[in-house]
């Protein structure tokens, strides 16, 4: 690693008041010490998609209210993201919406196709429908996210963290691109290659969108936020920096250290120099590398988040604290962890198990 990107990542801003390590911080406060790579005595511990899919309450929303009703009411989104809160104690409380209403904000609505997957209410195919993309306005127009976290910010107090977050410009691309979900997207990796110039417009108007759309939820009060570069893994090592990476670190600099910024890249583990050059304070690591080594790699002030199989909690309690304790293990001694999985939870993960995940955890000596 770089010396010049170690002192480029362990020199970004902190997260706020320095938190004492004990058994006294509370949920917020051992979330934000993690995140400033303070020692600790055990991580804090939150699961990416912990809000719904899995939990009764959520499935009982869900019968009366579609999906999109439940991201757009701000009440309804407070309830949601307060849910896995309320059941399991989680140490921050991920806020529940959808990468896309950054683009719906732009002009390009979606919904959900009755076989499953997304559906734009048109494609970004041309120039002219790159242009026609809106970025002034963004923030107005979710406002009604800013609502939703005031008023989670308000039921979790100084006690829980709250995380916002946001889709990477070359995720957002991709479905913007192919008109909704498809199962091997090509077409925004096709115009970085053969229109250069129109690609960067694109993710120019994504980067300025998904930056006031970050700030938009920093004013609400989160206490961190993430980048979704779900769809990394799609470019080659060769490719990564300019087509997701560098992006991203235009975000990570508009966002000017107000909060930490988490990047989560899947399957991008051939391009760790160009997310470091990211200058996000933490990296969150899918469940196909040791995590152990992936911190090795990084800079003393560069914290790590993951990466428990999200599979493993569709099999027993026990076989998840064992795999749990494992990570813990590998981890001991090194600060600036945050237990997460390395995706998101499942709608087949069992309770049982995400209790015996939560007790394993707070309970790692």
């Amino acid at each position: 690693m770089s010396n010049s990107l170690a002192e480029t990542n362990s020199s970004a801003p902190g997260p706020g008041p320095s938190a004492p390590a004990g058994p006294e911080l509370s949920s917020r406060e051992r979330f934000l010490a993690a995140a400033a790579c303070r020692p600790l005595a055990r991580p804090p511990l939150w699961l990416m998609r912990q809000a719904g899919r899995a939990l009764p309450e959520y499935r009982k929303l869900k019968e009366q209210y579609t999906f999109l009703q439940l991201v757009q009411t701000p009440e309804l989104a407070a309830e949601v993201t307060l849910q896995p809160i309320r059941r399991f104690g989680f140490d921050a409380a991920v806020f529940f919406s959808d990468i896309l209403v950054v683009s719906e904000a732009m002009g390009q609505a979606y919904r959900f196709r009755e076989q499953g997957g997304i559906e734009m209410d048109f494609t970004v195919a041309t120039e002219a429908d790159i242009e026609r993309l809106q970025t002034d306005g963004v923030g107005e127009r979710l406002q009604y996210v800013a609502r939703a976290q005031r008023m989670v910010r308000t039921e979790l107090g100084d006690r829980t963290a709250l995380l916002g977050f946001a889709g990477s410009p070359w995720t957002l691309a991709n479905f913007m691109m192919e008109g909704g979900s498809a199962k091997e997207p090509t077409q925004a990796k096709r115009l970085f290659h053969t229109q250069p110039a129109a690609f960067r417009k694109l993710m120019e108007k994504l980067t300025r969108a998904v930056t006031e759309f970050l700030h938009l939820q920093i004013d609400a009060g989160v206490d961190a936020v993430q980048i979704f570069d779900s769809l990394g893994g799609l470019l080659s090592p060769r490719d990564y920096a300019g087509a997701s990476a560098d992006w991203m670190r235009e975000i990570v600099r508009g966002v000017k250290g107000r909060v930490p910024v988490i990047v989560f890249a899947r399957a991008t583990h051939g391009s760790w120099e160009s997310l470091l050059g990211t200058g996000a304070q933490c990296f969150s690591v899918d469940w196909t590398v040791s995590l152990a080594q992936v911190a090795a790699r990084l800079p003393a002030g560069v914290a790590v988040q993951g990466n428990l199989d999200p599979c493993l909690l569709t099999t027993t309690p026990e076989i998840v604290a064992a795999e749990a304790r494992a990570i813990l293990e590998s981890m001991r001694g090194r600060p600036g962890h945050i237990f997460n999985l390395g995706h998101g939870v499942t709608p087949a993960a069992r309770l049982e198990c995400m209790e015996a995940l939560a007790h394993t955890v707070r309970s790692f000596q």
